[in-house]
């Protein structure tokens, strides 16, 4: 587990990896269901083996069984023929010279001692020749089941363990509609807050606090208790349990400071609230959690710590595509000191790889400006890509015209450089690119972001 400390919000900030394997999970979080971006299991896995997954088996065994025999009939169908052996056109030769020597001697062609001479060496010949025919047919009978056998291992021992590694054994085949309802249902039928609580283990203190710092601890607690309307006890409280890891305790204080500031509440303290309840549920966004975020973005839909846990949450409920474009958005808004970039950057290349896309993290916080709503992503994730290429179209003029008549920052001269390069139109976005760098010429911070936006974009000189 890492740990940040200093934040803008007083608290740690945590994070781990988002597999189930993760060692800072404990075992009662594990049993949440699976931070999967492929579909959750629709069988049981204990029965793998039967139904229609065992009838899956059968046919891909049968398909491989069949790719075999093909081959094997493709080696063994010249065997019937008969073809001309080197060898025995020799052994042919050879019987035919020692017939000529014999014809030769009778005929006093060649002297008798001669003649033996000869016979000899022929005969030699033959042997040899004979010898290495009868080697050379016995190795052919005898490899030919050997290669067969070879063939069916690798076949279908091979096909079947590469599936195994780079397929989903047991897991239902869901078209992208089927698998949307699914992350909705997962994420509809997730446990509640005090469910997931009450799973964990109890808070103990680490062994490394002091009895000191306990006892003040206590006494803190005390005091609060008699205080239900002290905003600065609370805010304390809240802080100094999160300090702990007490985060159960921290959440409920933390619920206190809203409570007592009423219609003053913020979104950052909602969004902290929120966090706090992610982190008691051993780091599962809960549906209490979820409310607290987007109340919190409802207020400000650029508070950067519940747009990261709304993706979080997306993921864990299987819509990685959807987690994907929130954290993008956030990286590259920046800065490279906001909390939750670190998580984001350890994160972002396995939700991309989930979400298909081929991925480069972005140069952070440049070219970026306030990302869409969360409302605008999620019904971007459910249109064609025609409709999708035609929104994306739209919201690149609204921010060229209002560039174009109002200004803005330089974040947003780059965001429109690099979505016009992205859509394909590399003259518009050079355009656009030297006009920004005329606008901003006296402001250094201003032209490096553009610069490196234009270098993404490729128009940079």
């Amino acid at each position: 587990m890492r740990r940040k400390k200093d934040t803008p919000h007083g608290i740690y900030y945590q994070f781990c990896d988002i597999s189930r394997n993760c060692d800072c999970v404990s075992q009662a979080a594990r049993d949440l269901p699976p931070f999967a971006g492929a579909p959750e299991r629709l069988d049981n896995p204990e029965d793998s083996n039967s139904g229609p997954h065992m009838t899956f088996w059968i046919i891909t065994i049968a398909m491989s069984a069949l790719v075999v025999v093909l081959l094997a009939r493709a080696l063994t169908r010249g065997q019937g023929i008969v073809v001309a052996d080197p060898a025995e056109y020799d052994l042919k030769v050879y019987r035919d010279q020692l017939a000529e020597v014999e014809r030769d001697v009778a005929r006093g062609v060649i002297a008798a001692q001669d003649a033996e001479r000869t016979k000899t060496e022929i005969s030699r010949r033959i042997l040899a020749s004979d010898a290495s025919r009868r080697d050379a047919s016995g190795a052919k009978q005898a490899s030919q089941p050997v290669v067969i056998a070879i063939l069916a291992a690798l076949l279908m021992g091979g096909s079947l363990a590469i599936y195994a590694w780079q397929g989903q054994p047991g897991y239902g085949d869901l078209a992208l509609k089927d698998r949307k309802a699914l992350a909705e249902q997962m994420r509809e039928t997730r446990p509640k807050q005090q469910v997931v609580v009450d799973g964990l283990p109890p808070f103990v203190p680490a062994a490394d606090i002091s009895a000191e710092t306990l006892t003040l601890m206590e006494r803190l607690r005390e005091t609060v208790s008699g205080r239900p309307n002290d905003l600065e006890g609370h805010t304390l409280l809240a802080r100094y349990e999160a300090s702990l890891g007490n985060f159960v305790a921290a959440a409920k204080a933390q619920e206190g400071v809203l409570r007592i500031k009423g219609a003053d509440i913020t979104a950052e303290d909602i969004s902290e609230y929120g966090e706090l309840l992610v982190f008691a549920a051993g780091l599962f966004v809960s549906p209490e959690a979820e409310v607290a975020f987007r109340e919190a973005l409802a207020r400000d839909e650029n508070d950067g710590r519940a747009r990261y846990y709304v993706g979080l949450m997306m993921y864990q409920t299987g819509r990685p595509d959807i987690s994907f474009r929130l954290w993008d958005a956030l990286l590259r808004r920046g800065p490279a000191d906001a909390p939750w970039i670190e998580p984001i950057l350890a994160q972002i290349e396995e939700v991309a790889y989930l979400a298909g896309v081929n991925y480069t993290v972005p140069t952070i916080g440049a070219g970026a400006a306030p990302g869409p709503s969360i409302e605008d992503i999620e019904a971007a994730s459910e249109m064609t890509p025609q409709e999708r290429m035609e929104m994306i179209g739209g919201m690149i003029d609204g921010l060229s015209s209002r560039l174009a008549t109002e200004g803005g920052p330089p974040q947003d001269w780059a965001r429109l450089i690099t979505s016009l390069a992205i859509m394909g139109n590399p003259d518009q976005s050079l355009a656009v690119f030297s006009n920004a760098m005329e606008v901003f010429a006296d402001d250094a911070g201003a032209l490096d972001i553009i610069r490196a936006a234009g270098s993404q974009a490729g128009v940079a000189e």
